[in-house]
C-alpha cells in the first residue's frame, strides 16, 4: 500500500460532539488528552523522506506515528490497535475521524514501521513526542525520559512476534481438527489446548502486562508449536497431515523463531531465538502470518 502524506485534519464536530458526550465529567482518555494538549503532533513533513509525496492516497504517516504511540503506552498489538482506531471514540478524536471511518488494515502499521526503520527515522518519532512535551513544561530536558525511540519500535515488533506464535500454533491445531478430529481427539489433549487457543490470538487479545510473563508465553508457544508437529511426524501419524499448508506454514514460523538446545543438566529446552545472539532469518524471507 501506498502511503501518501496528507494534512492532519480538525476533529469533526460530531466526533468531537460525541466523544466529549461519552466523557462526560469523569476521566478523560489518554487519546483525547494527547490530542487537546499536544495536537496533531507528527506532521507528515518529518517523515518525508520515507513516504514521499506520490502515490495513491493512503494514511497519513503522521497519523500512524501517533497509532504506534498510543498503541506502545497501552501495550497492544498491531490488530488490537485497529480495532482501537475502528471502535474507539477517543482514537477516532486524537486522529481527527469521522465516526464512521473504519481506519485501515493491521498490515499497514507493520508496513510504516519497516519504512520508518528502513530510512533511518527510528527516532523521529519519540524526539518529536519529547520535544513538544518539554515545550508544555511537562518535562526537563534531559531527563529520564528522554529513552531511545528504537525500544518503542522493537518492543512493538516484539508483541507482533508473541502474537504470531500463539495464532500459527491455533490455526494449525483449527486445521488438523477440521481434517482429522478422530486423530485429534486421539493424540492431543483437547481441553488443554482448547483453553489456550479455543479463540483467535489476533483478534481481541492483550498481551501478559509484564516482560517476565511474555517472555514465559513466548516459550509456551514454542512448545506447543514442536509438541503438535512431533505428535504430526510420528511414523504412526498418517502421512497427509504433514502435507496440510497450516503444518507447513508452522513448521517453517517455529524454525525461524524457536531453537531446541540442550540444558546443562540433559534436558531439551525450547528457546526464543533473538535477533542479536540467536540469528533470526532476515526480513525478507521471514514468515509474518501464518496465513
Amino acid at each position: 500500500m501506498s502511503l501518501r502524506p496528507e494534512e492532519w485534519p480538525e476533529v469533526p464536530e460530531v466526533t468531537a460532539r460525541v466523544a466529549r458526550a461519552a466523557a462526560g465529567r469523569g476521566a478523560v482518555p489518554l487519546a483525547m488528552r494527547v490530542r487537546d494538549e499536544l495536537g496533531g503532533l507528527f506532521a507528515d513533513e518529518e517523515f518525508v523522506e520515507a513516504f514521499g509525496r506520490r502515490g495513491r492516497r493512503g494514511w497519513s504517516p503522521g497519523r500512524l506515528a501517533m497509532v504506534t504511540m498510543l498503541q506502545m503506552a497501552e501495550n497492544l498489538t498491531d490488530r488490537a490497535a485497529v480495532q482501537r482506531v475502528r471502535f474507539d471514540l477517543s482514537s477516532k478524536y486524537c486522529l481527527g475521524l469521522e465516526l464512521e471511518d473504519v481506519g485501515f488494515d493491521a498490515s499497514v502499521l507493520s508496513e510504516f514501521r519497516t519504512r520508518v526503520a528502513g530510512h533511518g527515522l527510528e527516532e523521529r518519532v519519540l524526539d518529536l513526542l519529547v520535544a513538544a512535551l518539554r515545550e508544555k513544561g511537562l518535562v526537563k530536558a534531559g531527563g529520564k525520559q528522554r529513552t531511545d525511540s528504537t525500544h518503542v519500535l522493537a518492543a512493538v515488533r516484539e508483541l507482533n512476534r508473541l502474537e504470531l506464535a500463539g495464532e500459527t500454533v491455533r490455526a494449525a491445531l483449527e486445521a488438523l481438527s477440521a481434517a482429522a478430529p478422530d486423530w485429534v481427539t486421539q493424540v492431543l489433549a483437547v481441553g488443554q489446548w482448547n483453553r489456550r487457543y479455543g479463540r483467535r490470538i489476533d483478534a481481541y487479545w492483550r498481551p501478559p502486562g509484564s516482560q517476565t510473563q511474555r517472555d514465559q508465553l513466548a516459550v509456551d508457544y514454542g512448545r506447543d508449536a514442536v509438541a503438535l508437529l512431533r505428535a504430526v511426524y510420528r511414523p504412526e501419524a498418517p502421512v497427509w497431515l504433514r502435507e496440510l499448508p497450516a503444518l507447513q506454514v508452522l513448521r517453517q514460523i517455529t524454525v525461524q523463531n524457536y531453537l531446541i538446545i540442550t540444558d546443562s543438566n540433559g534436558a531439551e529446552v525450547v528457546k526464543r531465538r533473538e535477533a542479536d545472539t540467536d540469528g533470526l532469518p532476515p526480513g525478507r524471507i521471514r514468515l509474518t502470518s501464518p496465513y
